[in-house]
C-alpha cells in the first residue's frame, strides 16, 4: 500500500466538550431502522444498494446464495456468490465469483470513486485462507462488469472487514473509503483512496470497532460536518464499543476530536444530524437505550 501525502493548511479543530444525553422514551426499532429494500436474489438479510445519482447504475445486490464459508460473521453463514447491477436502462450484469471466495457482505455500495461522472461498486470478499478484502467493480461498455481494484486479504481466513464510510473526509475532489479491519480483534482503521485504478492507504490507525461479531448490523458509523468547513468527520465506537470517537482525517493524519463514554456497546446504527455546531449522532446501546451525542 502506497501513503498518501497529506496536504497543509488544514484549519485546527478546537478540542469540542461533547456530551451523551438520553433521548426519552425513544423506540429502537423504529429509530434505527433499516430502510433499503431486500435483495431481490431473496437472499436472507442480504439488502439493495439504491441507484446513484452520478452515472448509470439504478441498484446493485448480492445474489447466489453459497454457505461455502463458514465464518457466520453476519449472523448465519449464507453468504453471496454473485454481484448484480441494474442499469438505468434496465438490462442487468453479473460477476459471479469464485469457488474460492464470496462477498461476506449485506449490500453493495454505488459511489463514483475517482470523479469521473461513472459509478464504481464497492464490495467486501472473503477467501479462503485469506480473509476479507475491498474489492471494486465497474460496468464497462454497458454489459459487462469489471473488477478494477482490491485491497491485499486481510491474511488468515475468518478475519472480516466493515465499510465506514465513503465521503470526503480530507476534502480533496474524490471520497475517501474509511473501513474497520478486524472491528472483532484490534479493530484497525483505514482510510483509502481509488486513484487510477489503484486502491492505495492513506492512513490507519488500531483500536476502534464498527460491527458486533454474529449482527447484520453493519452501519455502525457516521459521517457529518462538525465544523462547517465543508469536509466530513467520521464517528465510530472504540474497540470495546463503549465509548463513541469522532475523528478527523488532516495532514496530521487521524486526529481525535472527541471520545464519549456510554452505559453499554453500542450495537445499533449510528445516525448523523446537523452540520457545525448543531451535529449530532444517535446511538443505541446493547441494554435497549438511545443516546444523543453533542456539543
Amino acid at each position: 500500500m502506497l501513503a498518501m501525502t497529506l496536504l497543509s493548511g488544514w484549519p485546527a479543530h478546537a478540542a469540542d466538550a461533547w456530551r451523551a444525553s438520553p433521548v426519552e422514551k425513544a423506540d429502537p426499532g423504529e429509530i434505527f431502522k433499516e430502510t433499503r429494500p431486500p435483495a431481490p436474489s431473496e437472499i436472507p438479510g442480504m439488502l439493495t444498494a439504491p441507484a446513484s445519482p452520478i452515472g448509470d447504475i439504478e441498484a446493485a445486490w448480492y445474489a447466489i446464495p453459497t454457505s461455502r464459508y463458514r465464518h457466520g460473521a453476519l449472523g448465519d453463514t449464507v453468504e453471496g456468490g454473485a454481484l448484480v447491477v441494474q442499469l438505468k436502462g434496465g438490462a442487468q450484469v453479473t460477476y459471479r465469483l469464485p469457488e474460492t471466495e464470496v462477498f461476506e457482505d449485506i449490500a453493495p455500495r454505488i459511489a463514483d470513486l475517482d470523479n469521473d461522472g461513472t459509478s464504481e461498486i464497492l464490495t467486501i470478499v472473503s477467501t479462503f485462507g485469506g480473509g476479507a478484502a475491498i474489492v471494486i467493480f465497474r460496468v464497462t461498455g454497458g454489459d459487462a462488469l469489471v473488477k478494477m481494484a482490491a485491497t491485499p486479504p486481510l491474511g488468515r481466513e475468518n478475519t472480516w472487514l466493515n465499510i465506514a464510510g465513503i465521503e470526503r473526509y480530507f476534502g480533496t475532489q474524490t471520497p475517501e473509503i474509511a473501513f474497520v479491519a478486524r472491528p472483532h480483534l484490534d479493530g484497525r482503521l483505514g482510510f483509502l483512496k481509488f486513484i487510477r485504478g489503484n486502491l492505495r492507504l492513506v492512513t490507519a490507525k488500531p483500536g476502534f470497532s464498527n460491527h458486533a461479531f454474529g449482527s447484520a448490523e453493519l452501519r455502525l458509523s457516521a459521517s457529518a460536518d462538525i465544523d462547517g468547513n465543508g469536509n466530513m468527520e467520521l464517528a465510530l465506537p472504540s474497540l470495546d464499543r463503549k465509548k463513541l470517537r469522532i475523528l478527523s482525517l488532516t495532514r496530521k493524519g487521524i486526529v481525535e476530536l472527541a471520545e464519549v463514554a456510554l452505559s453499554a456497546p453500542v450495537d445499533k446504527a449510528v445516525i448523523a444530524e446537523g452540520t457545525g455546531k448543531d451535529a449530532a449522532f444517535i446511538v443505541g446501546l446493547e441494554d435497549g437505550t438511545v443516546w444523543r451525542i453533542s456539543r
